[in-house]
C-alpha cells in the first residue's frame, strides 16, 4: 500500500483526487495521511469528501476514515463499475473538482456512464463548468477521451444548488499529445453573466473586457447572458482558440467588487497567457497531466506558469509509478512538460 503526506506540495485537495483516480484505474490502495493539514479547514470538507465517496463508489473501493474533517483515509478499490451515477455535495463545494476524481476513473468502466453532481458550478479555486465543457472536455477529445457536459442549474457560493450531468464515454486507449508551440491565435469568445443580479452588472463586466482585449490580433466575442441559480452571483468567463491548443480563464463576483474588476481578472489572465507565448493555460496543464501519465507514448506541452498544482499531480502520478516526467522553467513562470 503506499503511504501518501497530504501536506506535501500545494497541500490541498489536488493531491487527494488525484490519488483517488490513479488508486481506482490501476488498482493500487493508497493512505493518506495529514489531508490538507495546513488549511485554515483541514481535513475532509464537504467537496473533498464527496470526491472520496463518488471515488468509493465507483471503484467499489473499501474506504475508512471517509467522515467530515478526517485527515487521514485508507482507500482500496476493486472493480470499476459503469452507469448511471449522483451525487450532492449539500453545500455549494465545487461540482467540477468532484468530476476532476471521477471522469478519469470511468472512463476505464466496462460501459458508458453518466454522473449528476449537484453543488456549485462558478464558485472560487475552481475550474468553472463552462471551462470544463469548452476547454477541458474538447482538449479531452484529442487524447481519444469523450465526455458531454450538460449544466441543468447554476450554482453560486454560498447557495449552491447547481446541477451538472455528465456523459462519460469508455475509452480503449489514450493518445499522446504534443502541444509545445501556441501557434496563431484566432478567436476570444465568452461571457458575462448573472443569476439574480442586474442586467446592467453583466453588461459593465462585458464592457470592460471588451476594452482590455481590443489590442489582441483576432475577433473578440463576449456574450451578455442571464442564469437562473438559486442564489446571487456574477462572472466572466473567456475561452480563447489558438491555433494548437485551447486556453480559459474565468473570474466570479462578489459582494462589493466592482463588475469592472470582475472582467479585469478574467481578461488579465488571458493576456498574461498570451505575452507568455504557451500553449496551454495553467489550469488545463494541472488537470490535463493525469490522463497524459495514463498514455502509453509520450507527451510535452507547454504551459504559462508551472503551478504548485502541476508539480503535486506530477509528483503523486510518479509515486503511483504512473509515469516519468521532466520540467523545465521554474515556479510561477513558464514552462515545458514532458511525461514519459
Amino acid at each position: 500500500m503506499i503511504t501518501i503526506d497530504g501536506s506535501h506540495g500545494e497541500g490541498g485537495g489536488q493531491i487527494l483526487r488525484t490519488a483517488l483516480a490513479l488508486s481506482a484505474i490501476l488498482g493500487q490502495s493508497f493512505r493518506m495521511v495529514n489531508i490538507r493539514a495546513s488549511r485554515k479547514k483541514p481535513g475532509l470538507q464537504p467537496q473533498h469528501l464527496m470526491a472520496v465517496k463518488s471515488a468509493k463508489t465507483v471503484a467499489n473501493a473499501e474506504v475508512s476514515g471517509d467522515a467530515a474533517d478526517s485527515m487521514e483515509i485508507t482507500f482500496a478499490p476493486r472493480t470499476i463499475s459503469g452507469g448511471s451515477f449522483s451525487f450532492d455535495i449539500g453545500t455549494a463545494g465545487s461540482i467540477s473538482l468532484v468530476l476532476q476524481t471521477v471522469i478519469p476513473i470511468l472512463l476505464f468502466a466496462h460501459r458508458d456512464s453518466t454522473i449528476t453532481v449537484t453543488g456549485g458550478t462558478n464558485v472560487p479555486f475552481s475550474p468553472s463548468v463552462e471551462y470544463l465543457s469548452q476547454v477541458f472536455a474538447p482538449t479531452l477529445k484529442k487524447l481519444g477521451c469523450t465526455i458531454r457536459i450538460h449544466r441543468d442549474h447554476y450554482g453560486f457560493y454560498p447557495r449552491g444548488g447547481g446541477k451538472v450531468r455528465v456523459e462519460v464515454f469508455r475509452t480503449e486507449k489514450l493518445s499522446p499529445l504534443e502541444a509545445t508551440v501556441r501557434g496563431a491565435i484566432r478567436h476570444v469568445t465568452g461571457c458575462s453573466g448573472v443569476g439574480n443580479l442586474p442586467d446592467s452588472i453583466a453588461e459593465r463586466q462585458k464592457k470592460r473586457a471588451m476594452e482590455l482585449l481590443k489590442p489582441l490580433p483576432c475577433p473578440v466575442e463576449v456574450e451578455r447572458i442571464r442564469v437562473e441559480a438559486y442564489g446571487p452571483g456574477s462572472f466572466v468567463f473567456l475561452r480563447l482558440e489558438e491555433e494548437n491548443s485551447l486556453a480559459g480563464f474565468q473570474a466570479l463576483g462578489a459582494p462589493g467588487k466592482p463588475a469592472e474588476t470582475v472582467a479585469a481578472e478574467a481578461a488579465n489572465q488571458l493576456l498574461e497567457h498570451v505575452e507568455a507565448g504557451a500553449a496551454m493555460d495553467p489550469h488545463l496543464a494541472d488537470q490535463i497531466v493525469l490522463y497524459l501519465a495514463l498514455c502509453r507514448e509520450s507527451s510535452a506541452f507547454t504551459t504559462s506558469a508551472v503551478t504548485r498544482h502541476l508539480l503535486t499531480n506530477l509528483w503523486v502520478m510518479e509515486l503511483f509509478g504512473a509515469c516519468r516526467y521532466a520540467v523545465e522553467g521554474e515556479l510561477g513562470k513558464a514552462g515545458r512538460i514532458t511525461i514519459n
